[in-house]
C-alpha cells in the first residue's frame, strides 16, 4: 500500500545490502562533504555557560564566603532587551554610527544567544522557540513547528520548513507531502514517533512556501543544532537541497550530493529529495527509493559496528 501511494510498486522491494563489508564514512571535516573547519559547530560541552559578576558575598554553611550569582533573567525580560538593543543599532545606524561596531555589537549577541540555547533542556526549548522572534517570520506565523517523534531516536529526518497545514497544526510533515513522507518511511520499516524525529531547519512558515533565506536559517540554526545534540541521532535523513546545504553548509546540488555518507558533526547523514519535490517530479521517486535503501543499510552497518572512519 505504501509502495503503491509513491507510484513505484513494481519498483520497491527492501533488499539486503548488497554487500556485508565495512563502510566507510568521511572524517569530521572530509573535503567531501566541503564543511570547512572554522565552519564545523562546536559542542555544546566546548561552550562555557556565561556567567554574570559576583554582585555580593554570603557565607556558606561552613562560614566561608563564596560569590552569589544572580539567577539568569527570565525568556521573556531577555526578549525585552533584545528588542532594546535592536532598537539600540537601528538608532546608532540611524545616527551614522560605524558599520563594523554595529555588525560586531549583532555578531556578540548571535554569540550569546547561541550559547544560552546550547545549554537548553527540552523543558526550555520548546517554550523558547515558542516565544522566538529573533527573525521576520515569526509576524506572520499562526504557531511555531517544533519537531515530532522519539526524543531518543536513531533517525533524525531534516527538512528545509512549514507549510500551510504544519503552521496550522504546529507539526512537520503533515500534509499531502507528510503522507508521502509516512509511506516512505513504512517503506523501509520505519514509523514516525517509533525511533524515528522529524524536524525542520526553520520553524515558522516562510511567506507563500518560499525558501528560507540564509538569515532565517542563521536565526534559527541554534534550535536545530541543539535539538540534533539532545537526540543524538545515529543517522540523519537531509530532505531536498535547502536541508542538505544548511547541514553541510555547501552549495553543491541534490545530484552531487546523493549516493554518498555525508557527515555532520558526529552523526553520519545521507542525502535525498523532498517528499514536496516528489509529488511534483514523480519520475525521480525510484532514485528516493534507492536513497532510502542506501539509507537503512548503513543504519543496518552502524548498528553491527561494520563503519569505520568515525
Amino acid at each position: 500500500m505504501m509502495l503503491a501511494e509513491m507510484g513505484i510498486a513494481p519498483l520497491w522491494r527492501l533488499r539486503a545490502p548488497p554487500h556485508a563489508g565495512p563502510i566507510d564514512l568521511p572524517q569530521p571535516g572530509a573535503v567531501e562533504s566541503r564543511i570547512e573547519p572554522s565552519a564545523v559547530i562546536s559542542p555544546a560541552s566546548a561552550i562555557a555557560p556565561a556567567r554574570r559578576a559576583p554582585t555580593a558575598v554570603e557565607p556558606d554553611a561552613h562560614g566561608a564566603t563564596r560569590p552569589r550569582v544572580p539567577p539568569p533573567l527570565p525568556e521573556d525580560s531577555l526578549v525585552q532587551r533584545a528588542g532594546e538593543r535592536r532598537a539600540a543599532r537601528a538608532g546608532a545606524a540611524g545616527a551614522g554610527g560605524p558599520p563594523a561596531a554595529v555588525a560586531a555589537m549583532e555578531a556578540g549577541e548571535a554569540q550569546a544567544r547561541r550559547q544560552r540555547i546550547m545549554q537548553m533542556g527540552w523543558a526550555e526549548l520548546k517554550p523558547a522557540v515558542a516565544r522566538c522572534v529573533a527573525c521576520g517570520l515569526h509576524l506572520a506565523r499562526t504557531q511555531t513547528v517544533f519537531g515530532v517523534g522519539d526524543e531518543n531516536a536513531d533517525w533524525l529526518f531534516v527538512g528545509e520548513g512549514p507549510g500551510a497545514e504544519e503552521d496550522a497544526r504546529g507539526e512537520p510533515f503533515v500534509g499531502q507531502a507528510g503522507r508521502l513522507l509516512d509511506s516512505m518511511l513504512a517503506a523501509i520499516e520505519l514509523r514516525r514517533g517509533e525511533n524515528v524525529y522529524i524536524a525542520n531547519v526553520v520553524k515558522c512558515r516562510p511567506p507563500n512556501n518560499r525558501n528560507p533565506d540564509s538569515g532565517e536559517m542563521s536565526c534559527c540554526e541554534p534550535y536545530l543544532a541543539r535539538q540534533i545534540e539532545l537526540i543524538g541521532p545515529r543517522l540523519i535523513i537531509a530532505l531536498g537541497r535547502v536541508a542538505a546545504n544548511h547541514l553541510l553548509q555547501t552549495d553543491a546540488s541534490i545530484a552531487s550530493l546523493r549516493g554518498r555518507v555525508h557527515q555532520y558533526r558526529s552523526a553520519p547523514l545521507i542525502v535525498t529529495y523532498h517528499p514536496a519535490y516528489l509529488l511534483r517530479s514523480l519520475q525521480e521517486k525510484g532514485k528516493a527509493w534507492v536513497d532510502l535503501c542506501f539509507a537503512r543499510s548503513t543504519m543496518d552497518a552502524l548498528r553491527e559496528g561494520r563503519v569505520t572512519g568515525l
